[in-house]
């Protein structure tokens, strides 16, 4: 039985469509046979072929590239799937599309290439043909099965990337927001933090290891059932630190659309690309639902917070 014939939960969340209201939002995408311009390409869900819609467009629109690529694994995406290849191989289709990308890159844009420790080596060598690594970030997931011949995989890779050394990254606009466990004072007034109603916080620079980052699951609103489905919280990250408010944020393997919403509800706009009907009316149906509600779980009033840090806040008030 799949994910969507099991009967969900009362309480759960996930964001469902049927087929009627599939149709309507899948009549909302788009798709180019010719040329299109960054006019034509602003705001927009494309349900297409990556391969067939890279030569149609322009070079240099684009301020930030998020790229959530297929793993080198076996997985299946709806109705479409993907096969592993043999390390050689991967870097080849790896680059067959990135090559191509960087094209649309402004000379000052970035690029962020999501993999896990298989995946990861590849694309460091693929993307240091083509741009220059920055840094590499690792998140954890905090879900993952347990093995008991290995260990439990719970982390993934983000390697980031700039065209050059003119790329914008504002640090202030991600820093995290923890709880002091001692709090120093200097001539008795606290140094580099401040008390709240519910305990004392510090605002920390960002660091390359993030471990306040929720994998959706069924009670959280974002929830949908693509089976690789980025939070919006570590999509709104990377997009605050290296794009500014209008900026075009590109996500060429967008799924239900974490990306494309999570530019959307922070003022930039969006381009994303999926091939997969469902999942492309889901990323529709989230956009619609953005111009609703602009909240991202784990982020407010200009801060991220610790994983499960705002729940608690809000039980105290």
């Amino acid at each position: 039985m799949s994910a969507r014939e099991r009967p969900r939960a009362p309480r759960n969340r996930t964001l469902e469509i049927d087929e009627a209201e599939t149709k309507r939002l899948v009549g909302k995408t788009r798709s180019f046979a010719t040329p299109a311009s960054p006019d034509e390409l602003r705001d927009s869900i494309i349900r297409q072929d990556l391969f067939e819609l890279l030569p149609l467009l322009p070079d240099e629109f684009v301020d930030l590239l998020v790229v959530d690529p297929p793993y080198n694994i076996d997985k299946k995406f709806g109705a479409a799937s993907f096969a592993k290849l043999d390390d050689d191989a991967y870097e080849r289709w790896l680059e067959r599309w990135l090559a191509p990308l960087v094209r649309t890159l402004k000379p000052t844009g970035s690029a962020y290439i999501c993999g896990d420790w298989r995946s990861s080596s590849a694309i460091h060598r693929v993307g240091k043909k083509l741009l220059t690594p920055a840094n590499r970030v690792t998140w954890e997931r905090e879900k993952g099965r347990a093995a008991k011949r290995n260990w439990k995989n719970c982390s993934e890779d983000i390697w980031f990337f700039v065209k050059s050394d003119d790329y914008y990254f504002d640090a202030d606009a991600v820093r995290l927001k923890r709880k002091v466990i001692a709090p120093y004072r200097e001539n008795g007034a606290p140094k580099d933090w401040r008390r709240e109603s519910d305990g004392d916080y510090r605002l920390t620079a960002p660091s390359n290891i993030w471990t306040d980052v929720t994998v959706p699951f069924w009670s959280m609103p974002e929830n949908t059932d693509h089976p690789a489905q980025k939070p919006e919280k570590l999509m709104a990250k990377l997009i605050l630190a290296s794009s500014r408010r209008g900026d075009l944020v590109f996500d060429p393997f967008c799924g239900s659309g974490a990306g494309p919403a999570a530019a959307k509800k922070l003022g930039r706009a969006y381009l994303g690309v999926e091939i997969d009907e469902r999942y492309a009316a889901l990323a529709v149906k989230r956009l619609e639902l953005a111009e609703e509600n602009a909240d991202i779980q784990g982020y407010e009033d200009g801060v991220f917070y610790e994983r499960n840090a705002l729940a608690g806040r809000r039980r105290k008030r």
